[in-house]
């Protein structure tokens, strides 16, 4: 089985740690190549084309489900965070899951005037009341690959008039994630959506948007950014563009063509071949006496064999060590002949 296909992917290894890392097609390899000569021969329109940014933006809005007007370009998780952490009051309470990851709890931290308060993961939707201002979490946790209930959390912060902010970096991607319900999301897409390191996405409902302030607002967050590059800007963009950070071209030139790519394939189909190629494991696992923490993403997680990582690697097999587990997750590179091969050195 698989859908990998040969023209795009060419790795030189067993590689099954997507969730730290995607790889990037060919495709986004040559388009940041092409204009890395340019830039080196001074050649072409300047460092990079904004038309190819745009082209990225309204690309992750169709796999996200929102319109483009409700996203806005960035190059860190922690940067978005950072932004929706500084419109909250003194003194609003923060409700984060347990061991979350660090980018979307840390900006929220150190505010040091807001009260954060933690739960488990399963306790999340439960733990909403109506002194909560914002639900920060992620749909996918990244150590071991549980999904959160989103449906409840959503229920219970309406219920409560909370707003939520959903971490979809390692969910977009994989899995078919729709955007529009949440008042925030932020997806740091160099992982899942393959695209280069310095590209990430927020979104922002049109009610929500009003309660942030760019505070990082340069000439591309005028709605006139060709008539807004000296002097202070006299209107903003109307939309999630005023959030916008300064793009960096190289990385977004490949983005573009990493989130076409996805496109053309279609996200359920990269889910079912995912999920089943993580349920072989699974299975196998179980073969072999190791329990994986429950689950159906294609992030799988093995308490107590994180000392196993290093063996792996000599063998050319690309895992990670996260939080005491063995963590291994497949995308549409990968095929039953990795499964097996992993599953092949972890019996000995």
């Amino acid at each position: 089985m698989g859908i990998i296909n040969g023209a795009e992917f060419a790795p030189t290894s067993t590689y099954l740690d997507t969730a730290k890392s995607g790889l990037l097609p060919a495709r986004a390899v040559e388009a940041i190549q092409r204009l890395a000569a340019e830039n080196g021969m001074g050649a072409g329109g300047g460092s990079g084309d904004f038309g190819i940014v745009n082209a990225a933006r309204e690309a992750f809005a169709r796999l996200v489900g929102v319109d483009r007007s409700r996203v806005a370009n960035g190059g860190s998780v922690a940067v978005h965070c950072g932004l929706i952490a500084a419109a909250q009051r003194p003194g609003s309470e923060i409700l984060l899951p347990e061991g979350e990851f660090s980018s979307i709890i840390n900006p929220f931290v150190v505010r040091g005037d807001l009260k954060i308060r933690y739960v488990p993961l399963e306790e999340l939707a439960e733990a909403v009341r109506p002194t909560t201002a914002l639900v920060v979490y992620s749909a996918v946790q990244s150590a071991d690959g549980r999904l959160a209930d989103d449906t409840a959390v959503r229920a219970a912060a309406a219920a409560h008039g909370a707003r939520v902010l959903n971490d979809a970096t390692q969910a977009a991607g994989w899995l078919p994630f729709d955007a529009s319900p949440y008042d925030y999301t932020v997806t740091g897409a160099f992982k899942w959506l393959l695209c280069p390191r310095g590209t990430s996405f927020l979104t922002v409902s049109e009610e929500a948007q009003e309660s942030l302030v760019p505070l990082h607002a340069g000439w591309m967050a005028a709605a006139d950014t060709w008539n807004s590059t000296y002097g202070p800007l006299s209107e903003l963009a109307p939309d999630a563009r005023r959030f916008d950070e300064p793009p960096a071209f190289l990385a977004y030139h490949g983005a573009a063509q990493s989130l076409a790519y996805l496109e053309e394939t279609g996200i359920e189909a990269v889910h079912a071949h995912d999920t089943a190629l993580a349920a072989r494991y699974r299975a196998g696992l179980a073969d072999l006496g190791h329990e994986p923490v429950p689950g159906g993403s294609p992030i799988v997680s093995v308490p107590g064999l994180a000392d196993k990582e290093p063996e792996l690697r000599r063998a050319g097999i690309i895992t990670a060590a996260r939080a005491g587990h063995l963590r291994a997750s497949f995308h549409l590179y990968n095929t039953e002949a990795d499964v097996d091969r992993i599953l092949d050195v972890l019996s000995g």
